[in-house]
């Protein structure tokens, strides 16, 4: 499963009506792929808008890439953003694909959002660690995705979803204490550029 993640800059006030013309862009009759959620920063770099969409394969991703990019409106916020990103990536291959939490039954509202650097030849172990110890810390709080970047810096991002800021506090703590998390070995493989963002789900956001 590939997925993008697009980071858009919005101007304070401005947030409900973009998420509603992201939703609407997202579902166009000419667009590919599906939304799969959306969030507004509450901790770390405000005033931002993250959008998550899941692809079946690259090629589709970089059609809809293409559509976003010659569009005169991208993501219906062209004259209301003030800057847009957007990142590739294909799922840690254990992975299930992302579902709605009407599908899947996972919900925040809380999402934890995070980006670790690699270090050279980390990506594999990363990834094989990974297999073997998501599966004991999803019994702490489910893991929506991780996913190797496409492009840019060696890196991946993985996504939590949290009832409460509490509940995330209890959950890394009881990882650690328990001695499932992180991955025993897993630091080595990664570099200090590490960025984290708790993000909240929007009203028309599929991970509610």
């Amino acid at each position: 499963m590939h997925y993008e993640l697009a980071t858009l800059t919005l101007p304070f006030g401005t947030a409900g009506q973009a998420a509603i013309n992201v939703q609407t862009f997202a579902t166009a009759a000419d667009a590919q792929g599906e939304l799969l959620g959306s969030w507004f920063t509450d901790i770390g770099q405000l005033n931002q808008m993250i959008v998550l969409r899941g692809f079946a394969d690259l090629a589709t991703l970089q059609a809809e890439r293409k559509r976003t990019q010659q569009s005169a409106n991208p993501f219906g916020c062209g004259e209301i953003f003030q800057s847009l990103e957007q990142h590739s990536y294909h799922g840690f291959p254990w992975m299930k694909p992302v579902r709605p939490s009407a599908e899947s039954g996972v919900k925040g509202p809380v999402y934890e959002i995070r980006s670790y650097g690699i270090k050279p030849g980390g990506m594999q172990p990363t990834i094989d660690l990974w297999e073997q110890y998501v599966p004991l810390r999803e019994k702490l709080s489910p893991c929506i995705v991780a996913m190797v970047a496409l492009d840019g810096p060696l890196r991946f991002t993985n996504i939590w979803a949290y009832p409460t800021l509490d509940a995330r506090s209890q959950a890394r703590t009881d990882a650690v204490a328990q001695g499932i998390w992180p991955p025993k070995g897993g630091p080595a493989w990664l570099t200090t550029n590490m960025v984290s963002s708790i993000a909240l789900s929007t009203a028309v956001s599929p991970l509610k």
